[in-house]
């Protein structure tokens, strides 16, 4: 199956630019799979879709405000990108101007707050940045960071808050799992008072959520690993939910890998934790997850081929022309699908 099989047109003024003033304001797509119909609505319709008995299952990761502008010791301006913590004070990192950033390249940030040092380079490119500091790294990071938003939005969020869910409570992704943006306490109270259960998983969303697939053919793309984890809590409640019938919703293709990565073959859940790398498109044969809440995704992008999947190609394909000619908002900060 070729990349390009993935590919639709999208008017670059339906990039959503912006969040809505209301986050459950958005519109949503309801897609069902079986026959490829569509209805139109607002998100805050999502629960009359979910019945007693369903589980909609959510990842809590909250996004670091990673994006770090600062100094070199020369004088000139940085932007150092928190990717991951490899321990001892130390991130691996992307830095700009890559060039002018080599092993021992002295950086501040913050007037002096925050100062780094580049301990080492990987072959991608990449930085090794070990960082100095009085008090607490992640308070820092609240004060002098910036959220690292995808390339496609180019204005500045004024509420950083804007680009984290709700419910989001664990430090460590470089991006948001944007399908959970739409949720407000109302709406999970009033989701829950239906007698549907929420159970949480936690998947740190890394950058390669953004990297294109550059191969011809999708098998021959790697998929970047992400650390998840699976509580007994969360295993016991989708255990639960299997044995009395209910469904598993997913909140986001994030939500998905997790339980695909972790459900045994006849889709039983234990408590686990550790790196996926799983790659899903279509072909492949699902074990978790029974429906999904997810955003409108970039042409060729390992998440159109998730969401294909688990719809169909050309289901999908043409749910997306009719939210192109509809005007819908895509992408991060747009509206929202619900595949069933």
């Amino acid at each position: 199956m070729k990349t390009r099989d993935f590919y639709y047109d999208l008017p670059p003024e339906l990039i959503a630019q912006t969040p809505l003033a209301r986050r459950d304001s958005s519109r949503l797509l309801v897609l069902n799979k079986a026959d490829g119909s569509v209805e139109h609505r607002h998100f805050h319709d999502i629960p009359d879709y979910l019945n007693p008995g369903d589980c909609l299952v959510l990842n809590d990761s909250r996004v670091l405000p990673a994006r770090l502008l600062g100094k070199r010791a020369s004088g000139g301006a940085v932007e150092v990108l928190l990717l991951k913590d490899t321990g001892n004070d130390t991130w691996e990192c992307l830095t700009k101007p890559g060039r002018k950033t080599p092993v021992g390249a002295e950086l501040s940030f913050g007037e002096g707050l925050l100062s780094a040092v580049v301990v080492g380079a990987r072959e991608d490119g990449n930085k090794l940045v070990q960082f100095r500091y009085e008090g607490i790294f992640l308070e820092l990071l609240e004060q002098l960071g910036k959220m690292p938003l995808p390339p496609y939005i180019k204005e500045e969020l004024q509420d950083q808050e804007r680009y984290q869910t709700v419910y989001s409570r664990v430090n460590g992704s470089a991006a948001a799992p944007t399908a959970g943006l739409h949720f407000t306490p109302e709406l999970l109270a009033a989701i829950e008072a239906k007698g549907v259960r929420l159970a949480w998983v936690t998947l740190h969303v890394g950058l390669g959520t953004f990297r294109p697939v550059k191969a011809e053919e999708i098998t021959d793309h790697h998929m970047h690993a992400e650390y998840c984890m699976l509580s007994a809590e969360t295993a016991a409640i989708l255990n639960q939910t299997r044995a009395e019938g209910g469904r598993i919703v997913c909140v986001g293709t994030t939500s998905c890998r997790t339980l695909e990565s972790f459900a045994s073959e006849d889709g039983s859940f234990t408590e686990r934790s550790g790196w996926t790398d799983i790659f899903i498109y279509p072909g492949y044969r699902f074990k978790a997850m029974d429906a999904l809440i997810t955003n409108f995704h970039l042409p060729e992008s390992t998440l159109i081929m998730l969401v294909s999947a688990f719809a169909g190609r050309e289901t999908v394909l043409n749910a997306y022309k009719i939210a192109v000619e509809q005007r819908y908002r895509f992408f991060s900060f747009g509206d929202a699908m619900y595949i069933r």
